[in-house]
C-alpha cells in the first residue's frame, strides 16, 4: 500500500511563502499523477494543482502564477511552493497520489492526512 506524509505547513503573514512537501512510501508497482487539494472551513474541497509523472502541470485559477508544483520521481516526493500568500489561502492542504500497487489491480487515489496552512492579514 501507499502512505503519504505531508510537511511544511504553518502560520505565515500575507505576502509570505511556504513550501509543502509530501513523501510517498510503501509498496507499489508504479506511481502516476500527484497533486494537492485544500479545504477551508465552511467551504468545499478544491483542487489546487496536479503534476503527471512526465512533469505536466495544472493549476486552479486562484493560485496560478503564485504556486508551483514539482516532483522528484526518484524520491517519490511532490512539492508545492506557495508564494504571495493571501488570507483566502488558509486551509488544510492534502497531498494525493495515483498509484498501482501490483499488476492485478488498477490505479487508485491515496490521500495524506493533511497539513494546516494559516495566512494572517
Amino acid at each position: 500500500q501507499v502512505q503519504l506524509v505531508e510537511s511544511g505547513g504553518g502560520l505565515v503573514q500575507a505576502g509570505g511563502s511556504l513550501r509543502l512537501s509530501c513523501a510517498a512510501s510503501g509498496t507499489f508497482f508504479s506511481m502516476h499523477a500527484m497533486g494537492w487539494y485544500r479545504q477551508a472551513p465552511g467551504k468545499q474541497r478544491e483542487l489546487v494543482a496536479t503534476i503527471t509523472s512526465g512533469g505536466s502541470t495544472n493549476y486552479a485559477d486562484s493560485v496560478k502564477g503564485r504556486f508551483t508544483i514539482s516532483r522528484d520521481n526518484a524520491k517519490n516526493t511532490v512539492y508545492l511552493q506557495m508564494n504571495s500568500l493571501k488570507p483566502e489561502d488558509t486551509a488544510v492542504y492534502y497531498c494525493t497520489a495515483e498509484a498501482r500497487v501490483n499488476l492485478f489491480n488498477g490505479d487508485r487515489t491515496y490521500w495524506g492526512q493533511g497539513t494546516q496552512v494559516t495566512v494572517s492579514s
